[in-house]
């Protein structure tokens, strides 16, 4: 698998999925190989639950560093004799003109439509565009995450695709102990879990509840990409209210207590893939208020509460009408049962396992004929 960051990190949703899969995968014996995006001075693993961990030595230029990385992933696959490539998001997808020229089988999955996303300019759009052309004319297969995008890829392209959304687990409850220690009790705040970039819709969310009528904290739970104009932007906003804390990344127990005790999670994004957070937070039975993007009505959207994307006014009023609501606890429980019949790891591995076959198998049988 190429096309991810660093594993482990659980520093993305790209690198979560990618590490799920691989490690299911090497469980069940497949030799499994994941080609880390190289990092200067840090120790490297050689090996993580099983599964092979290679680095790509990476230049210290951001323009070209995704499509080189990629490549430079790919030859290096290539002279294993991997059965399959898989290649993850868009950009990295580019390198499947490689496996196509050498004729390796190949997949693609489409994280989301990141040529959408506002953090790029119009140099980085134009190539991830290019790169997704690429992959629809060179990947075997390509595996898309939401209904959305799978019209998407056959509307533009008139190419199929494979739908295989994310997994998550069903979380078990942690009592607030290491909240306290931060002085945040249970039932006390909203959470926003994310990635903290412009298309989470952060500062939607952060005008809402300024104006809202609530004596909740909310608890801001992720890291900036880099200290840009937006970064800057959010902590003036995040000063306005003393009712707001950041807590920066968290992972572990934390998050597990984060999830648990919250009493909404609202995630405002203006464009997701499937959002593994919001995943998170349904199988921990969080009552949960989204914005009514296509992605996020998809996932289960007889137990989520939807405001208009990008009306901080709409969001103020479903903040407030849903802090008055008490959580029904039979509702959760069966929320939670969707999460876990719809959403398993297990069968998700399971479904891309049955796509590699089918690609092998093609060219087993094109090579016979």
């Amino acid at each position: 698998m190429i096309g991810h960051k660093q594993v482990p990190s659980g520093a993305g949703g790209v690198e979560v999925v990618v590490e799920e899969l691989a490690v299911r995968m090497a469980a069940q014996g497949h030799t499994v190989a994941l080609y880390n995006r190289g990092s200067r001075g840090k120790k490297r693993q050689k090996t993580y639950k099983g599964v092979r961990l290679y680095s790509v030595p990476v230049l210290p230029f951001p323009g070209v560093n995704v499509p080189l990385y990629a490549f430079c992933g790919v030859v290096c696959a290539l002279l294993k004799g991997y059965d399959v490539i898989h290649l993850h998001a868009e950009g990295p997808g580019c390198a499947a003109l490689l496996t196509r020229l050498f004729r390796v089988p190949s997949v693609v999955s489409v994280h989301g439509l990141d040529w959408k996303r506002s953090k790029w300019g119009r140099f980085a759009s134009g190539y991830l565009k290019w790169a997704e052309k690429i992959s629809v004319l060179n990947a075997d297969e390509i595996i898309v995450l939401s209904e959305s995008s799978r019209q998407y890829f056959q509307s533009t392209y008139g190419r199929k695709t494979r739908l295989i959304p994310n997994g998550t687990l069903i979380g078990k409850y942690r009592p607030p102990m290491l909240l306290r220690s931060l002085g945040i009790e249970k039932n006390d705040y909203v959470l926003f879990l994310a990635r903290l970039v412009p298309e989470k819709g952060l500062h939607y969310l952060l005008s809402a509840f300024r104006k809202a009528d609530t004596d909740k904290k909310l608890i801001i739970a992720g890291s900036f990409a880099s200290e840009d104009a937006y970064a800057r932007k959010i902590r003036q906003m995040t000063e306005l209210d003393p009712r707001v804390r950041m807590v920066g990344f968290v992972r572990g127990r934390l998050r597990e207590e984060l999830y648990s005790n919250c009493c909404l999670y609202v995630l405002p994004s203006e464009v997701e893939g499937m959002a593994l957070s919001l995943l998170e937070a349904l199988g921990f039975g969080v009552p949960c208020l989204v914005s009514d993007i296509p992605e996020n009505r998809e996932i289960a959207e007889p137990y989520l509460h939807f405001f208009r994307k990008g009306d901080t006014g709409h969001l103020r009023e479903q903040l407030e009408l849903l802090l008055k609501q008490p959580a029904v606890a039979e509702r959760r429980k069966e929320q939670v049962c969707w999460i876990r019949e719809n959403y398993s790891w297990d069968s998700i591995t399971e479904q891309t396992m049955g796509i590699y076959r089918r690609v092998i198998e093609k060219y087993e049988n094109t090579d016979c004929q």
